[in-house]
């Protein structure tokens, strides 16, 4: 009985240590909402004045990627290092493969335009480095990304495409 004992325990122990060498981004693959892409960086110098600012012009694009279910965006929350945070608080629905781009700035969001703004003109993603978080409405995580400006930018134009 002991020798059963001390297998089984060994068996356990091998099995957590194994669940604990699994990355922990590797839970964003179970969902269908991923981030496809960030313009971090919006293209000039930045100026987050509502009026003739660049803040729409900086942009996070999530899609759809499953092969059959459409996503339901309202109670999603973005989210990134500092805790500055936008929840899709309308229903925004993604068909298969499709796509939003979530930006800075004022403007009519729109399904055929594939576009909701924050309605906040200040700037949400650091220019040297940031994490990006995407959490279901049950409060799981979706997806998540960090870059740096030096290390995920090989051509410095201020865009990173994560899931293609």
């Amino acid at each position: 009985m002991r020798i059963r004992l001390v297998a089984t325990t060994a068996v356990a122990a091998g099995a957590l240590t194994a669940l604990s060498a699994v990355p922990a981004q590797a839970a964003e693959y179970d969902s269908a909402l991923k981030i496809r892409g960030i313009q971090y960086d919006a293209p000039g110098s930045d100026s987050n004045r509502c009026s003739g600012g660049n803040t729409a012009a900086e942009y996070l694009t999530i899609k759809n990627y499953s092969r059959s279910t459409t996503v339901n965006l309202k109670g999603y929350v973005v989210k990134d290092a500092a805790g500055n945070r936008f929840t899709f608080t309308a229903s925004h629905t993604l068909q298969p493969g499709d796509y939003v781009k979530l930006r800075g700035g004022n403007g009519a969001d729109s399904d055929s335009k594939n576009v909701v703004y924050r309605d906040n003109c200040n700037f949400m993603w650091n220019n040297d480095e940031d994490t990006i978080y995407v959490y279901k409405p049950s409060g799981s995580r979706a997806d998540v990304h960090s870059y740096t400006k030096r290390g995920s930018d090989a051509d410095g134009n201020g865009y990173i495409t994560y899931h293609g």
